[in-house]
């Protein structure tokens, strides 16, 4: 198979086996199409027709986005909300898609975490001690109300 073989044919069954592999959503198959130097225009039929084929498929990307992030990675709602805006997935479809997570598997989620970062942490006060947990579980994307709750069975009680 010659690597610089650009017809539309074969063009097509590599995006067929790339999906195959992984979920994909439309800008990642628009910024596989710009790698490889097609133009836009060429670029909306080939998602039109992976997605009649069901390789593209928006609202299964996001719900499996949503499952990895939030049990391999553990990141919260907010973050994986932010990188699925970021990927130009419609509202609606976040929001039916952020269902999947658990919130009480969610908060206990979030007190393992805060219990593993505690143990690594040397502060001289429990209030940068608590400064660093809120930091720290903000930027894995956790909302205030559930970061207040999992401090109380994290911090030590004085």
């Amino acid at each position: 198979m010659e690597k610089n073989n650009t017809s539309p044919t074969h063009l097509l069954r590599r995006l067929q086996r790339i999906c195959s592999r992984s979920e994909k959503c439309p800008s990642d198959i628009r910024r596989k199409l710009a790698e490889w130097g097609v133009p836009t225009h060429e670029a909306d039929g080939f998602l039109t027709h992976l997605q009649a084929q069901g390789f593209v498929d928006v609202a299964r990307y996001a719900r499996a986005f949503v499952r990895d992030k939030h049990r391999l990675e553990h990141w919260g709602a907010r973050k994986i909300k932010a990188a699925l805006q970021a990927k130009k997935i419609p509202e609606d479809t976040i929001t039916e898609a952020l269902r999947e997570i658990d919130n009480t598997q969610s908060l206990h989620t979030l007190i393992r975490l805060l219990q593993r970062k505690n143990a690594t942490l040397r502060t001289t006060s429990d209030i940068e001690l608590k400064i660093k947990l809120w930091q720290f579980a903000l930027r894995k994307g956790y909302d205030a109300k559930d970061i207040g709750a999992a401090m109380h069975a994290v911090m030590p009680k004085r």
